[in-house]
């Protein structure tokens, strides 16, 4: 069943060949930096979210379970709610001294953005 996923090949052009297998290109994600080289910048956002201000944190290199248990730990130590995906982390609030402080102290390069 697995080897019949047909959403996964949306816009392929068909094969008559019998023998041919559809193989998918992996998206290796990179391997996680050490705190001290990451520069990170935390920024505050309004946009798409109804005049509600959110704390934006970008430019994590590394894996989405990096990035996840850094987006837990900022979220645990401001008491908010928040997100970790595609490389950004969103914390519900203006918390940006709060994190810059927070990301200092773990040891990554951390400047306020706007």
């Amino acid at each position: 069943m697995a080897d019949n996923d047909w959403k996964k090949r949306l816009g392929v052009v068909f094969s008559t060949n019998p023998d041919f297998t559809y193989e998918e290109e992996s998206v290796e994600e990179q391997a996680t930096i050490e705190p001290s080289k990451q520069n990170l910048i935390v920024g505050i956002d309004r946009k798409g979210r109804g005049g509600k201000q959110v704390t934006l944190v970008t430019g994590f290199v590394g894996t989405s379970d990096d990035l996840a248990e850094l987006g837990r730990t900022l979220k645990v130590k401001c008491g908010v709610g928040g997100s970790a995906k595609d490389g950004e982390i969103t914390i519900q609030g203006d918390f940006r001294d709060r994190v810059v402080a927070l990301l200092k102290d773990m040891g990554y390069k951390a400047k306020r953005g706007n």
